[in-house]
């Protein structure tokens, strides 16, 4: 997240520098393809807590509240591209789903409203620096938010939190816990996996390796590290809340609108290569998306259900 600062800004082309080792595959045709399995996905108004686990600082707190602020409202006109464009391909699942009648025909695809309703902060580290998901995200949930059922509570560890089930392939999830209540569990990557979860600013440590690594606009790896892996698991929640909404591959392992796109967030992205990106000139940050009040974002591909591929804002 950065202000808009006044200058030209730069455009890369980061598929025109090979990555080592690969070829220009095209990443949608290494992924299965996203299809309907039935249940419903999330509409309407999204009450967020955000419950700060940990001493999360400044920086990534604003980073993060000011990207889900984003989602719905547009700052200047004149800065393309919105993330609000990037939260319309989310919201165009809706049309994708059966029923609905004559309110449908006349809005397929009605806003989804994110709001934070409610930040919690949590500095005592109560239940430990280590956490697993099916002891301790039900008690940090019902400790925090037990009178407010309404409430998608989003658990963001600090650095010096290790939660079970990250770094390992995902660096969000999202489940269910009590009577199909949804929640997101966010880590912050700074400290237990760099070489996992910052990528595209760090070179990962199993997997295509670049020449060059994006610059993070915020100046922070981890903090806009961590607004991609929110913005992938939101996209999954949305659509497949129950894990009987939108996803490809298997029940068992299944790869959401935003996950089955990973690592893209350009045209001309392939393997170790993330595609084409805004630069910011003084800061040689990287981004891909305007959000609220100047903020800048970037935003990971997600799969886009009328063209039954990857899509990106740029």
């Amino acid at each position: 997240m950065s202000s808009f600062s006044v200058g030209v800004t730069f455009l890369i082309l980061l598929s025109l520098v090979p990555s080592l080792g690969y070829g220009r595959n095209d990443p949608t045709k290494m992924h299965p393809k996203i299809t309907y399995h039935g249940g419903p996905i999330l509409n309407g108004t999204l009450n967020f807590a955000l419950i700060w686990y940990g001493k999360c600082n400044v920086l990534k707190r604003t980073t993060i509240v000011n990207f889900l602020t984003s989602l719905n409202k547009e700052g200047d006109s004149d800065l393309q591209p919105k993330v609000t464009r990037w939260w319309q391909t989310i919201e165009s699942y809706q049309s994708m789903v059966p029923g609905g009648g004559e309110a449908k025909a006349h809005n397929p695809n009605p806003k989804i409203i994110v709001n934070v309703a409610k930040q919690v902060d949590d500095t005592s580290y109560k239940y430990g620096r280590n956490l697993t998901i099916a002891d301790f995200i039900p008690k940090i949930v019902h400790e925090h938010i037990h009178d407010q059922p309404d409430l998608i509570p989003i658990i963001i560890t600090a650095k010096d939190v290790d939660m079970e089930g990250l770094c390992s392939g995902k660096c969000a999830d999202h489940g269910l816990i009590d009577n199909n209540k949804p929640y997101i569990i966010l880590g912050n990557p700074a400290i237990e996996c760099p070489g996992k979860c910052e990528w595209p600013f760090n070179d990962v440590v199993n997997g295509p390796k670049s020449i060059l690594f994006l610059r993070p606009l915020s100046q922070n790896k981890a903090a806009d590290a961590m607004v991609i892996a929110l913005a992938t698991t939101l996209a999954d929640m949305v659509t497949n809340p129950l894990n009987t909404g939108f996803y490809g591959g298997s029940e068992t392992a299944p790869l959401g609108a935003g996950s089955v796109c990973k690592a893209i967030f350009g045209s001309g992205a392939f393997p170790g290569n993330p595609g084409k990106v805004h630069i910011d000139p003084s800061t040689s940050g990287s981004f891909n998306a305007h959000g609220y009040q100047g903020d800048r974002f970037l935003l990971p591909a997600v799969w886009n259900p009328e063209t039954y591929s990857c899509w990106t804002l740029m």
